[in-house]
């Protein structure tokens, strides 16, 4: 973690934590995952925290404050230390027959797909409602045919499920990111998005938020859809099923691709995709029981505010490409309950 003195550079993208006590500040540079900056509160509370995420946080302390406190800053630390899981003790490897390896120490895992297997991993824990965050690079080159994934989900016929799956494409032609929301077995939730960078050149971060209210998709902190608790319009919830994360690297090519229209080019075998930063900021079920992060209180009830709702309107306005709740000839007898909320 790099700290300094130094005030903002010019449009430097941040996020602000901010003190209302005193003009006077000294400005703390930290590079930190982006569901940091709502932990950072409970060091140096009271705060009033901004909604807009970024990895880089600035905190502005009042000078009255003097330094940090040894306690806090130990604590900062530790939290910095426990924010990224170490795929080496928190997830499992399930298929891919060695296709599937973690790296630098369990900074990174990397997934890959050839002809004969795709490859996967799993979360070792299940978790009941939370906050989780990857960062991913996906499939270089001609990617067409390949589906890298990352999402929740239970077992079994009536299972739950929120899904973010990435579409390959011909060289030069868009990822498509694919959502789904399953509840109690019924899925058919689909939207789909362009994203507005090339995910092939870079981590990015997507995260997913849920809580007894809604569920979230961010792309890099922006929301990109919502799906509320829709509950009292006889709509099934994702509230009772323990879930575990997941990812992994197969071959679509029958659908995945412009309807499978494009095939998988084998020849630019084996396909690779990259995890890291993963963050599971979550209640963790075990043995019938659920037992809660310490940061909860920023996640358990937290939906959308205004800024949050433009950058949702931006997203829907300029990079959706298929919403279920706008497809007639899908439902000529009217749409979903749900629509009407999400």
């Amino acid at each position: 973690m790099h700290i300094s003195s130094r005030k903002p550079a010019a449009g430097e993208k941040t996020a602000r934590i901010l003190d209302d006590r005193s003009p006077h500040t000294r400005y703390i540079y930290a590079t930190l995952p982006p569901f940091f900056q709502t932990t950072i509160p409970l060091l140096l509370s009271p705060t009033k925290v901004d909604q807009e995420e970024a990895s880089s946080v600035v905190l502005v302390v009042s000078k009255n404050m003097g330094q940090l406190s040894p306690i806090h800053a130990i604590l900062l630390a530790a939290a910095v230390t426990a924010a990224s899981a170490n795929f080496l003790s928190d997830v499992e490897i399930t298929w891919g027959d060695g296709r599937g390896k973690i790296l630098n120490s369990g900074d990174l895992l990397q997934l890959t797909l050839d002809r004969a297997s795709g490859s996967g991993f799993r979360s070792k824990q299940e978790y009941l409602y939370g906050r989780f965050d990857v960062k991913m690079k996906l499939v270089p080159g001609n990617s067409a045919g390949t589906v890298t994934t990352y999402y929740l989900s239970s077992l079994g016929p009536t299972h739950d499920e929120i899904d973010f799956e990435f579409l390959g494409n011909a060289s030069g032609q868009p990822y498509v990111l694919h959502t789904n929301v399953f509840s109690q077995g019924k899925g058919d939730r689909e939207q789909q998005f362009y994203l507005w960078f090339d995910p092939r050149l870079a981590f990015h971060t997507y995260s997913i938020l849920w809580n007894p209210r809604q569920i979230v998709f961010y792309v890099d902190g922006t929301p990109i859809r919502v799906f509320s608790n829709s509950e009292a319009l006889g709509v099934p919830y994702l509230k009772s099923q323990p879930m575990r994360l997941y990812a992994s690297l197969w071959d679509g090519e029958d659908w995945a691709t412009q309807g499978g229209l494009v095939k998988t080019d084998w020849s630019k075998a084996p396909f690779v995709a990259s995890y890291q930063g993963l963050v599971a900021d979550a209640c963790v079920a075990s043995g019938g029981k659920s037992s809660c992060s310490a940061t909860k209180g920023n996640w358990w009830d937290q939906g959308l505010d205004s800024g949050g709702a433009r950058k949702l309107k931006w997203v829907r306005d300029n990079y959706m490409i298929y919403d279920y709740c706008r497809d007639t000839k899908r439902h000529p007898q009217g749409f979903p309950p749900e629509c009407g909320l999400n």
